[in-house]
Order: C-alpha cells, then sequence, then structure tokens
C-alpha cells in the first residue's frame, strides 16, 4: 500500500450506514494480518466507527491485558489519521481500556475497511494508570524508516499524538466527537 493522504482519499469516499456490515482489513508488510466481520456504528466520511466481537482464537494475554472470548471492540478508524482506536470491553461491559494501532489513513473498499498496520501500538488502560507504548522494537525491524522516511515519520508523530491525549483522563476519548 502506498501513501495517501485526505485529499487522495477524498472527503467523497464512499461511506457506509449504521448497521451495515463490513469486514475490517489488517495488513501488514503487504499480507493480511486478520480479516473480521464489524458492525457499522457511524460514518461521516472522515471517522468510521465500528463494533466486532474479539477476532483472535483464544485468549491473548499481553501481561497488562488479556483479549478474551466475548470480549467486544468499538474501534474508530480516520481516512486522513495515522492511527485507529479500539476500545475495548469484557462480555459484561466492563471498559478494560483502549488499544490504540498507528497505522496508515484507513480506506473503505465496498464492504472492506482496508488498514495497514505499521507496527507501533499504545495501550491505556480503563483508570489511566498504565499508558504504554508498543512494538518500538518491531517497528525499527520494519525497516520503514529506510523505505519510505515520510510514513515513518508520521507513524511517530501519531504515536506521540496519541500518547498525549490518552494521558489526559478523557483525552482519548474527545476524538470521537
Amino acid at each position: 500500500m502506498s501513501a495517501h493522504s485526505a485529499d487522495a482519499v477524498g472527503h467523497g469516499a464512499a461511506a457506509v450506514g449504521h448497521g451495515d456490515a463490513v469486514d475490517v482489513v489488517l495488513v501488514k508488510a503487504g499480507r493480511t494480518k486478520i480479516r473480521y466481520p464489524a458492525e457499522v456504528l457511524s460514518d461521516d466520511g472522515v471517522r468510521i466507527a465500528v463494533r466486532a466481537s474479539w477476532a483472535g482464537e483464544g485468549v491473548r494475554d499481553f501481561g497488562f491485558v488479556r483479549f478474551e472470548p466475548g470480549d467486544v471492540f468499538t474501534e474508530h478508524y480516520w481516512r486522513d489519521r495515522w492511527y485507529s482506536v479500539k476500545e475495548v470491553r469484557d462480555p459484561s461491559g466492563v471498559l478494560k481500556g483502549w488499544y490504540c494501532d498507528i497505522t496508515r489513513p484507513a480506506m473503505l473498499t465496498g464492504a472492506e475497511l482496508v488498514v495497514e498496520d505499521l507496527d507501533l501500538d499504545l495501550w491505556r488502560s480503563a483508570d489511566g494508570t498504565d499508558v504504554r507504548r508498543l512494538d518500538e522494537d518491531e517497528f525499527a525491524e520494519s525497516g520503514l524508516a529506510e523505505r519510505d522516511p515520510e510514513a515513518a515519520a508520521a507513524a511517530l508523530a501519531a504515536l506521540a499524538a496519541l500518547e498525549a491525549f490518552a494521558v489526559v483522563e478523557g483525552g482519548l476519548q474527545s476524538l470521537f466527537t
């Protein structure tokens, strides 16, 4: 996938409606990393919000949070920003926290919401006491800085911006209004 700007995707990009089904397609290093169904909650032409159940097999224990069957992800993707933000709740609705992926801006193609993962991630616990950068080693090893310095700079800037939101109470939620 090549870098693209808000002008390239355009504000006239296809939109989807509340309740529509889409497949979220996470691409990494040119290959589909994961594909899963989601229900569209909203699409204002710039930000698309979807809801999906945990798509991984079994439990994924990161040590600081566990994603497990029944968890519900409310995911926010932007056509003009280099990240996505996923609110994670357990099956009873208790907030676990927010998992943020650094990605190229999202593209909606038909019923596929495609995002390219750039390896960097950020976690914020529900109570805000744990804000951590993740996978900086994978990002360094990816070679993106050498292959596409502009994209690497945009990814690092996006991580810094998300971290600034994450350390302020209500900061991440303010991105959705």
